[in-house]
């Protein structure tokens, strides 16, 4: 997790149609006696003439982790007319108690308690908005869905409606190795920071060793439950769209690792939505990359003056979904700009998209073996070059060059294209193939590769085959026996160039973003009429033309802040060619910096090691490392976490250990220790 504010083509704007003060420290108590911290931007005369709220609910630290972003933002939207609303949710940064996992309904329910207190307030009018990236926008739909009559619009930005299908747990069933284990030990670290004694007092160090002892780590909650159970269920508003009645604006981009969600959202909401993907990573888009950034902040006021202050701003009038149409690139691991053309479509599923369907018998696609069926053999070591699976727009996020990825998997290469070529949707695979082991993983890549060679990924899918028919009640494969399979790739807007070509790559291993079944398979895909690469075809639309252009990007002035360390990206694929062991070490060190504002220092740095031999699914192996400090003056924190996850054939085995310090005295050290038996993963 990365919250560095990356130097992007934006205008600091420092006049705005209301002057703003800020209200910082403010406590807001539950009914059962937990308090929050909040910080609040508002119009200097909201008390004498009451103002909207935009709400911002996270568990990231408000007064250190975020400060740096939340200055851009909420500003911002105080100086148009909003009370700008950042809360640390339950057991993190200054707020009270512990943070026991995920999207829990003790975390929506302290929200509702938060809208009640909010129309409360002097300074406010009674309309509510909610805004959030990532974990925000997870709780935004969340709260959306409780129906409190105070919100009644929410913003959304990568985040998803399916924790189950469409989060950093699961895809297609399988078990994520490269983020699962990396999230949790993220969160495991970042519940372990302590209160800031200047707000808090001397509370602060009970409350610290409370939170270190009582937060557990949470890939143990989550590696228990490896079917769509009741726990994945909780919190996944797909359950029942009809749940939020409030207007709803979803934005997220293509390199982003959320994506899908959004097609999904137009199409099962009932009331007012709007969608919007650019080319981003894992960030908001005044500020991501790769480019273009979008004066995304004018946007969402937009948004905030049609639904909160019942404005006619025009919004609603505009098309439904807008999505950025990024063009042919070489392939690359960090673009600071994506070419491309900003779209548009009035509803999702689009009405003009057709299937053009690209066989593997030889006429479309062709393949190694000329038209005959195919073996597929699994290679552990496979998806090396994958990049991350949620980028954030780090330098080394995206994947490399596929040529180094082609040798590993089974390729079909379509003939160049005669013009260009433009999709937008999911691309399926859709194939009859015979296994040879009960249980087996099937990952398509879907390339686009230039006249020279270089193969650039356009999208992916997997699909863990013991969930074919259902993701909470999975079955065995029977060896021997062909079955007719479709996998979906994530969604993604793309125009092939005149002179490239699509290319399908097909494996049973993606290592390691997919976490490996316990015994190597091989299996036959038929090269018949049974089996298509089907892609969603896009013409040039006259409304594209008639798009209005974002305006520039623009924010508040950043925080002041020192740079104590610089933060720094390594991410090295290392293969010992005596052992066959082949390592991905990805190292970030984020850097320090210490905040003008209330002179806090924070700094931390996180080490990725993802360990596989060839050959031995069961070598697979993830270690994840956090160091973490957080101090002022005299007071200073240090933490160190190690995470580390394994699995034989019948269990997965997890550790994670944190050390805590105080001015260089050790005050704590756990060990957790957990073996939890594998099911169908």
């Amino acid at each position: 997790m990365v919250f560095n504010v990356r130097e992007t083509n934006r205008t600091n704007r420092t006049e705005y149609p209301y002057k703003v003060k800020e209200l910082s420290s403010i406590m807001i108590p539950l009914s059962d006696g937990t308090q929050l911290a909040a910080h609040i931007w508002l119009p200097e005369d909201a008390e004498q003439n009451p103002v909207p709220a935009v709400l911002e609910y996270l568990p990231y630290r408000k007064n250190d982790f975020t400060a740096l972003r939340d200055s851009l933002r909420h500003p911002y939207f105080a100086g148009h007319g909003y009370a700008s609303i950042r809360i640390d949710i339950r057991g993190t940064g200054d707020s009270d108690g512990i943070l026991y996992d995920e999207y829990l309904k003790q975390e929506q329910d302290d929200a509702l308690e938060v809208l009640d207190w909010i129309g409360k307030q002097p300074w406010s009018a009674g309309k509510v908005g909610m805004i959030g990236k990532s974990w925000g926008g997870f709780n935004g739909l969340q709260i959306a869905a409780r129906q409190h009559p105070a919100l009644k619009a929410i913003i959304t930005l990568c985040s998803t409606d399916d924790r189950y299908a469409d989060d950093v747990h699961y895809k297609g069933g399988a078990m994520l190795a490269s983020d699962m284990l990396w999230w949790a030990s993220t969160m495991f670290a970042y519940n372990a920071r302590p209160q800031f004694p200047e707000a808090r007092g001397e509370s602060w160090r009970e409350n610290w060793l409370e939170r270190m002892e009582l937060t557990p780590p949470y890939a143990e909650a989550w590696v228990r439950h490896q079917r769509r159970d009741a726990y994945w269920k909780h919190g996944s508003v797909i359950e029942n769209y009809d749940d939020i009645k409030i207007p709803v604006y979803a934005v997220g981009g293509w390199a982003d690792g959320y994506t899908n969600a959004i097609p999904r959202l137009l199409t099962g909401l009932k009331g007012p939505k709007k969608g919007l993907i650019g080319p981003w990573a894992h960030e908001y888009p005044e500020m991501a990359v790769p480019g273009p950034q979008i004066g995304f902040l004018q946007e969402a006021v937009r948004w905030w003056d049609e639904w909160l202050k019942e404005e006619e701003t025009g919004i609603m009038d505009e098309p439904m979904l807008r999505v950025y149409m990024q063009d042919s690139v070489p392939p690359q691991t960090d673009y600071a700009c994506r070419p491309g053309h900003w779209a548009a479509e009035e509803q999702w599923p689009p009405a003009a998209i057709k299937e053009k369907q690209f066989f593997l018998d030889g006429r479309e696609l062709a393949g190694r073996a000329g038209g005959e069926d195919v073996i597929v053999s699994s290679v552990q070591q496979h998806g090396h070059y994958a990049g991350v699976f949620c980028p954030f727009g780090q330098p080394g996020d995206l994947p490399a060059d596929q040529r180094i990825e082609n040798g590993m998997a089974v390729v079909f290469d379509a003939s160049p294209a005669e013009e260009d070529e433009a999709i937008l949707g999911e691309p399926e695979f859709r194939c009859r193939i015979t296994p040879d082991k009960k249980a087996a993983h099937l990952v398509v890549r879907l390339n686009d590769v230039a006249p020279d060679g270089s193969s650039t990924r356009v999208t992916w899918g997997v699909l863990n085959l013991t969930h074919r028919d259902s993701d909470e009640h999975p079955s065995y494969l029977k060896p021997g026996k062909a079955i007719d399979i479709s996998v979906k790739m994530n969604v993604i807007g793309h125009t092939l160039q005149k002179g490239h070509h699509w290319q399908l790559a097909v494996s049973p291993n993606y290592w390691p973003h997919i976490w490996p079944f316990p015994e190597e398979v091989t299996f036959t895909l038929e090269t018949s009429e049974r089996t298509a690469l089907v892609l969603p075809i896009r013409e040039p639309k006259k409304l594209d033309r008639e798009l209005k252009p974002f305006p520039q990007a623009e924010t508040a002035p950043v925080l002041g802040k020192d740079i104590l360390r610089e933060a720094g990206r390594t991410r090295e694929v290392k293969q010992d060619a005596a052992t066959g062991i082949w390592v991905l070490d990805d190292f970030s060190d984020e850097g320090k910096r210490k905040l003008h504002i209330n002179g806090i220092e924070y700094g931390s740095t996180n080490r990725n090691v993802y360990t596989i031999q060839e050959n031995n699914p069961l070598s697979a192996r993830v270690e994840c490392d956090w160091t973490l400090s957080v101090g002022k003056g005299d007071w200073q924190t240090y933490l160190e976490t190690k995470s580390t996850m394994s699995a034989d054939e019948s269990f997965y085995y997890l550790m994670n250990e944190l050390k805590a310090w105080e001015n260089g005295a050790e005050v704590f050290h756990k060990v957790w220790e957990e073996k939890i038996e594998r099911d169908f993963t």
